[in-house]
């Protein structure tokens, strides 16, 4: 291979494959030629004396070429030899093949990192992008990773098992691809076309799984499927490293996890996690993690950060943590936050202590934001900058700020952005949060923050069980409360009463989130086990229809037939790959990745088809 040589190899006689790079001439009569393979890139000697006159057939073949050469493996000299790969190396070149010469006119040129190829050309002959180093790397280290979570969940116990792609359409959340098929169009009725469904994940499979007994331990690296529309870090086909765990707790046992943060079942899931992400960042990263990670609840996540998913390497937080100035406000402003059931958040920025993120802040634009408005303090306005600002709309005396800056420690200089939201937080992010976070990518992108190397993991657990506030779920719940997670995870056990007695926004969820610098790699949950909970879940909060809840009868059939409590979590293997691969796009670690907008321009997909075949399905086009 081209990337095994060494030293070591000097004298010896090699055959190498593989593709023939652009020439660098040295003089008339000797050049140098790079070879690449998958594993790396040597340089030919090629010396065109009169006895070696068929070699200066190279020069006239196409970069990109598939050659085979013959040649002998030298010490390079000693100015010429590099550290890395085969750089201190060199084959002289006696004989070639050309196994099969390149297009002369290729859309572009892989090996050439000068030019700026268009995404959408990059897209359409992704078999050229593919062969550039970085992301034949990437690639590499995707599989090398699979390994890893294979061998260590092997060593744990767990049984990989697969589960089935062709499963009925269910009401679990997000919109599905749908399969039309022949099978059973003899008996449908009314000639009504059936379909499958492509799965959003195997939760039913795995949950069914563990109902069996036959499995304890299960794990996939699965296929998944949601018909979502186009964003950067989303693909409609995506793959997750998917665990359930028999016999999972629900609630805190002192004796394995000593921290109160984590309040919840699932522990067991956790110490998998923890382990399975330490190996993974031993082995490719070279980095020791800590032996358990930090773990906080939604709510206050929501409070100090303003986000699900929080960037905890963000020093904002240590110098400009978002905080509720609602208790800092005289009485009588506070009853009126009180009485709509708001509170009043804010974001100090000091000169003195955010050196790094004033300029960001200055030139932030926050017009997308119309809860979020921005005071500059100087003496002019250090007694009335509160009351100056008409989207609060408070009335305070003098005296009242001067409390109010000696409580915040507000001086001239400072930049003060706020913003008022509803008391309970509900969503992924708060206009705050989403403040902070361009703030962040502002300083970044200025050279003024370089965030930490080191990577910051994080549970966020203790989720509202149900929401009303997702937007992706809405044209399924039509106005009803939807899951947060999935109609399938259990309540916290201190909030079961709560939840029969109707006070539906006060249960929270027995579902924990793992978040990497900013990004959900993974969610999971303690799952309800109990039949009459589970239904009571479908009719009285989710208000399933009877043909909704049909989807489900299966399910809870097994769980009447003495299902274990389990539970399970599945971390997004793109989405962590994206981050070990030091890349913004979880396309650049996919080979054969869709559009942001969800084609596939190599494929052609999704493409239409023709009439005769549709019939063949039930399938009867429509025409305006």
């Amino acid at each position: 291979m081209c990337g095994e040589l060494t030293p070591a190899h000097a004298g010896i006689h090699v055959t190498l494959t593989g593709w023939l790079l652009p020439e660098r001439k040295v003089s008339k009569t000797m050049s140098f030629f790079p070879i690449k393979d998958s594993s790396g890139i040597t340089q030919l000697v090629v010396r065109k004396e009169h006895a070696n006159a068929h070699l200066t057939a190279l020069s006239e073949l196409p970069v990109e070429s598939t050659i085979a050469i013959e040649g002998q493996v030298l010490v390079r000299p000693e100015l010429s030899r590099r550290d890395e790969g085969t750089g201190q190396i060199e084959v002289q070149v006696n004989n070639f093949t050309l196994l099969n010469p390149a297009h002369r006119n290729m859309p572009f040129i892989p090996s050439d990192n000068q030019t700026l190829v268009n995404e959408d050309l990059r897209a359409r002959f992704r078999y050229l992008d593919l062969r550039r180093t970085a992301l034949a790397d990437n690639i590499r280290k995707r599989s090398q990773v699979a390994r890893i979570i294979r061998d260590t969940l092997h060593d744990d116990g767990f049984l990989e098992v697969e589960t089935p792609l062709l499963l009925k359409s269910t009401p679990e959340g997000a919109r599905e691809f749908l399969v039309p098929s022949r099978v059973g169009q003899s008996t449908a009725q009314h000639d009504t076309p059936l379909f499958y469904a492509l799965p959003q994940s195997p939760q039913q499979p795995k949950q069914l799984l563990i109902c069996s007994g036959a499995v304890d331990k299960y794990f996939q690296i699965a296929k998944c499927f949601r018909d979502e529309d186009g964003r950067k870090d989303r693909q409609p086909e995506f793959t997750q490293i998917d665990l359930e765990m028999a016999f999972v707790s629900w609630g805190v046992d002192p004796d394995i996890f000593s921290s109160s943060s984590w309040r919840i079942g699932g522990h067991e899931v956790r110490a998998v996690i923890e382990r399975l992400v330490q190996r993974i960042w031993q082995k490719v990263e070279e980095i020791t993690l800590p032996s358990s990670f930090r773990v906080i609840t939604y709510n206050e996540a929501m409070a100090r950060y303003g986000s699900d998913k929080p960037d905890t390497r963000i020093d904002l937080e240590v110098v400009s943590t978002i905080q509720d100035i609602t208790p800092s406000l005289p009485i009588h402003a506070q009853a009126l936050f009180e009485d709509l059931g708001d509170i009043l958040e804010a974001i100090i920025i000091r000169p003195s202590e955010s050196c790094s993120f004033l300029r960001a802040s200055n030139e932030c634009d926050y017009k997308n934001e119309p809860n979020v408005s921005r005071s500059v303090i100087a003496d002019s306005n250090l007694l009335n900058w509160l009351c100056d600002n008409r989207s609060i709309d408070l009335k305070l005396s003098s005296e009242e700020h001067a409390l109010l800056n000696k409580m915040l420690g507000v001086s001239s200089g400072d930049t003060i952005w706020l913003s008022r939201r509803r008391k309970i937080p509900e969503g992924g992010s708060t206009a705050l949060g989403r403040l902070r976070t361009r703030i962040s990518e502002l300083a970044q992108a200025r050279g003024d923050y370089v965030p930490h190397t080191i990577p910051h993991f994080l549970w966020v657990t203790e989720f509202p069980l149900f929401t009303r506030a997702d937007p992706d779920k809405e044209f399924l719940a039509c106005g009803r409360w939807s899951s947060t997670h999935h109609p399938f995870t259990a309540p916290m056990w201190q909030d079961i009463e709560a939840m029969y007695a109707g006070r539906i926004d006060q249960v929270r969820g027995q579902h924990y989130d793992l978040v990497l610098n900013g990004v959900e790699i993974g969610g999971g949950s303690v799952r309800v086990h109990d039949a009459a909970m589970q239904e009571y879940i479908f009719s009285q909060v989710l208000q399933l229809s009877d043909a909704e809840k049909s989807s489900f009868d299966h399910l809870l059939h097994a769980l009447k037939c003495g299902a274990p409590p389990h539970g399970g979590i599945a971390l997004g293997f793109d989405r962590l790959m994206a981050i070990l691969c030091k890349t913004l796009t979880i396309r650049d670690v996919i080979a054969f990745p869709k559009t942001g907008a969800g084609t596939d321009l190599l494929f052609r997909s999704p493409a239409a088809i023709n009439e005769e075949v549709l019939y063949q399905y039930g399938v009867r086009p429509t025409r305006c």
